[in-house]
């Protein structure tokens, strides 16, 4: 799995966790719904740390909460 896949999944859990749409996630995060939707569709192969911060941020979660999850065990990095 690439990091990309990863991060998708990752927010996509987190909605389903916190009971929340991509557009409510993207307004509590102050991103552009198009912003996270990028990022959940795999348009977006490189994710911003920023972006990922954005997201913790709106969710009331630290990065190490955020990437604390299975997904992001045995990536494939691509360097």
């Amino acid at each position: 799995m690439t990091i990309s896949e990863a991060v998708s999944k990752r927010i996509l859990n987190l909605c389903n966790n916190y009971n929340i749409s991509i557009n409510k996630l993207a307004t509590i995060s102050y991103l552009t719904q198009s912003t996270v939707q990028s990022l959940i569709n795999g348009d977006s192969n490189n994710p911003k740390l920023l972006t990922i911060t954005r997201i913790c941020y709106g969710l009331n979660i630290s990065l190490s909460d955020f990437f604390d999850d299975d997904l992001f065990k045995n990536l494939d990095i691509k360097i």
